[in-house]
């Protein structure tokens, strides 16, 4: 077994959609990035290359390439999924925490658990979400961005 972990900032800004956790939340300002910029997803897909020694996201998906602007990405973090596969791995659980002052994620971790299990082709039980403020302090408390932290622990295909 191996353990990962991984983190991603964003800034928020206006004229973008949030997607966080692969959920479109309806607010005023999104995520900043050259793919849908979905921090939670990125910080996920971190902690799995990570883990199985693969780099990080910017190797397999680097913002210099147009093939990944504007990609969802749920269709990243299946192609993690891939590589761990072809490199004999699988991932086991998935441990994560959203830094963001607004809005409020609880009405959607749920299906953001569901399309993380999904990707990874994992139980529910193996992932999850949960999300705190930061008390108003520093760049998030300010609204200015976010920031999402992953550990993952992966596993030898049987």
């Amino acid at each position: 077994m191996r353990i990962g972990i991984g983190i991603d900032i964003h800034q928020l800004v206006e004229g973008r959609k949030l997607i966080i956790g692969g959920v479109e939340i309806p607010f005023e300002k999104g995520l900043l990035g050259h793919s849908d910029a979905d921090v939670l997803l990125h910080a996920i897909s971190d902690a799995l290359l990570g883990a199985a020694a693969l780099g990080d996201i910017g190797k397999h998906f680097p913002d210099t390439s147009a093939d990944f602007a504007g990609i969802s990405s749920l269709i990243l973090l299946k192609k993690v999924r891939v590589l761990l596969e072809r490199h004999g791995y699988k991932p086991v659980n998935i441990d994560t925490m959203l830094l963001l002052e607004k809005p409020k994620i609880a009405p959607h971790v749920l299906q953001m658990r569901k399309n993380i299990a999904k990707c990874l082709q994992m139980e529910l039980d193996a992932v999850s979400v949960k999300a705190t403020t930061s008390e108003k302090l520093g760049y998030v408390g300010k609204g200015e961005g976010a920031v999402a932290h992953a550990v993952c622990l992966i596993d030898k295909l049987s």
